[in-house]
């Protein structure tokens, strides 16, 4: 493993940094005091779509996409810098053309979209025009258990009539959402259980698909992209919106899934860091009980574990990008795995420590620690809980293990 940056990414992450440092960074609070003043907070500030036209005219935008012809042809080790940086800023990744979750549906529809789809969906995705939305999480179930999924799709001549419930939709308060992938059953009796499921593309605009309202995160609507409660209730699209066929969708998911979850990873390195280097400004700088914060021997263990527990996520997400390079995300399932367990916690331990001390001022709106420690914990349960993720780490190691002692025993 090499994880020296060629001069190509280190080029490209000079740019990124000027660009978030000269356009994005000055005007943070500035943006977000907008969408909580204004009188429409579902409506995208000028300044976002301004720095998006800027970053497509120096030719930063769609860096994600490694195996199409679409992206900008970077693995998944070079891209984790960029995506990193991209962390610092909940704006940043948009910026770019590189935010959750029309990363993963463009390369759902890359992959699995027929012509017609890409025509349709992916080059306006790829271009900015437009938002997307995964429809996957309902209430009443387990979702993390994908197999419970009650969402119905079912077959009627030319079409599919579905019917369901889903909530925490991340993107679809969004005004410019106009696709939405969304997981359901085509055959519950399927005694594959992982057969039962298939995706099927649903323009946001057709009749029968409910907005109910957006849902809150700590009491916050993420506004102007929110988290939708959708109700689909006799939503009829043509038979040719499937993806792949009936009963493809659980793979589906396993491979859109995965770069999602290291790109989310990515990210939370990127909100760890700069919640550290704030905090260790902070400490140069604040006088409490006659000296700096920084003399004080318990802040600067913060600091220092919070610098080591960085590093540790950092190469553990560089390991499992290049795994996903050289093997695929299947060969790199169990990385994964540890990455998105370890990322998340890792973020929200540094970021709360960021908090206490920073103070109140940790808690407010006139920083970035509380919004991302928001973020950083919503991820715990994004994309796969914690806990699901130990379930199927922990099985494989342990029969990884017995396996091996069992043949030792043979010989």
């Amino acid at each position: 493993m090499n994880f020296e940056y060629s001069e190509k990414v280190q080029g490209l992450i000079k740019r990124v940094e000027d660009f978030l440092e000269t356009h994005l960074f000055p005007i943070e609070i500035e943006l977000n005091e907008q969408i909580e003043n204004s009188d429409d907070r579902w409506q995208i500030p000028q300044q976002i779509e301004d720095l998006k036209a800027l970053a497509k005219s120096e030719g930063l935008w769609n860096l994600f996409l490694p195996e199409s012809e679409d992206g900008f042809g970077l693995t998944n080790l070079e891209y984790a810098p960029l995506a990193e940086l991209m962390g610092k800023s909940r704006f940043a990744s948009e910026i770019f053309n590189c935010s959750a979750p029309d990363t993963g549906n463009m390369e759902v529809l890359v992959r699995y979209g027929t012509e017609e789809h890409k025509e349709k969906w992916l080059k306006p995705l790829l271009a900015g025009e437009i938002r997307s939305a995964f429809a996957m999480t309902e209430p009443d179930v387990a979702s993390s258990d994908a197999t419970n999924i009650e969402t119905v799709i079912k077959r009627d001549g030319d079409d599919y009539l579905i019917n369901g419930r889903k909530w925490y939709i991340s993107g679809a308060c969004d005004p410019r959402c106009k696709i939405l992938i969304v997981m359901g059953k085509t055959d519950p009796d399927n005694e594959n259980r992982h057969m039962q499921q298939s995706m099927i593309l649903v323009p946001i605009d057709t009749d029968g698909v409910e907005i109910v309202r957006p849902m809150k995160v700590f009491g916050n609507d993420d506004a102007p992209e929110g988290h939708a409660e959708i109700v689909f209730k006799n939503v009829r699209v043509p038979a040719t919106n499937i993806l792949l066929g009936e009963g493809r969708g659980f793979e589906i998911a396993q491979g859109r899934l995965g770069p999602g979850r290291i790109h989310h990873c990515m990210r939370l390195i990127g909100a760890a860091q700069r919640a550290l280097e704030m905090m260790s400004v902070r400490a140069e700088q604040r006088i409490a009980f006659g000296k700096p914060l920084s003399k004080q021997g318990s802040v600067r263990e913060d600091i220092a574990k919070s610098y080591c527990e960085i590093e540790q996520a950092r190469l553990l997400t560089l390991k499992a990008a290049d795994r996903m390079d050289r093997q695929g995300n299947k060969g790199a399932k169990e990385l994964i795995s540890m990455i998105k367990i370890i990322a998340p916690q890792m973020a929200c331990t540094v970021i709360d420590r960021a908090m206490q001390i920073h103070g109140a001022a940790g808690l407010s709106q006139d920083y970035f620690l509380a919004q991302a420690y928001q973020m950083a914990r919503s991820i715990r349960l994004a994309d796969g809980p914690d806990q699901v993720h130990m379930m199927q780490l922990g099985r494989g190691v342990a029969a990884g293990y017995s396996a091996k002692a069992l043949m030792k025993l043979r010989r």
